[in-house]
C-alpha cells in the first residue's frame, strides 16, 4: 500500500522538482546577464598538479584580463575583439579568438540557457552552494564549462575547464568585488611587461 501511495504522488514531486531546476537556472542566467564587472583574486589549480594565483578583472561585454604572479610570468588581456596570452619568460605573444574558449560565456551579456546554443549536461545544487556544467550546442571540440555559485547570496565562487591537452583547469575566485568602473585601458595589450595599473576610474 505505501509503495503504491508513493507511486501516486512521484508526479507531483517531479515537477516540483523541474520547476525547482527551472527557476535556479533563471537565477543563474539573470546574475550572468546582470553582472557588469568583477575584479578579484583568483587562485589557479590544474589536474597535472601546476597552480598559479593572481588577479582578475572583467569588463562586459567581452573584457578580460588575468594578471598572473611571480614565477608565473603570464598575462592574459582580452579587449572584446580577441584575447592575447603573453608567456613573459618565452617572450612570445598568442592570440586566441574568443570562439576558442569556453569562458568566453561568462563574459557574454546576454546568455541563455536554452538547450539550443548552450545546454546543461550536469546540475547539483546543496544548501550552500549550486554547480552546474554548461556545453556548447554547435561549437566543435570547445569543451564543456563547470560553474560553482553560493547560493546565499548569488555569487561565482569558481569555473572550471579542461584544456585541449585533457588537462582539468580550475579558477576559484577570492575577495569578489562586482559593478566597479574599470578603465578600459587595463584590457588594452601593450608589448612589454606592464607596470600595476590604477585600475578604477577617477
Amino acid at each position: 500500500m505505501k509503495k503504491w501511495l508513493f507511486l501516486l504522488f512521484l508526479p507531483f514531486f517531479c515537477q516540483e522538482a523541474a520547476a525547482q531546476s527551472a527557476e535556479n537556472i533563471r537565477a543563474i542566467e539573470t546574475y550572468l546577464n546582470n553582472l557588469k564587472s568583477l575584479e578579484a583574486t583568483f587562485v589557479q589549480m590544474s589536474s597535472n598538479g601546476g597552480t598559479a594565483e593572481g588577479r582578475l578583472f572583467i569588463k562586459k561585454p567581452n573584457k578580460i584580463r588575468m594578471e598572473y604572479a611571480e614565477p608565473t610570468n603570464v598575462l592574459i588581456v582580452g579587449d572584446g575583439k580577441d584575447i592575447v596570452y603573453n608567456d613573459y619568460d618565452l617572450d612570445q605573444v598568442t592570440h586566441i579568438d574568443y570562439e576558442d574558449i569556453p569562458a568566453s560565456l561568462i563574459l557574454a551579456n546576454d546568455i541563455k540557457i536554452d538547450g539550443k546554443k548552450i545546454k546543461i549536461s550536469d546540475f547539483y545544487q546543496d544548501s550552500g552552494s549550486t554547480t552546474i556544467t554548461l556545453d556548447y550546442a554547435n561549437r566543435g571540440d570547445l569543451g564543456p564549462i563547470t560553474l560553482v555559485f553560493s547560493n546565499h547570496p548569488m555569487e561565482l565562487l569558481q569555473w572550471k575547464i579542461v584544456d585541449p591537452q585533457s588537462i582539468e583547469v580550475t579558477v576559484s575566485l577570492y575577495d569578489v568585488k562586482k559593478d566597479l568602473e574599470l578603465n578600459d585601458k587595463i584590457f588594452k595589450f601593450k608589448n612589454k611587461k606592464d607596470s600595476p595599473l590604477n585600475y578604477k576610474k577617477k
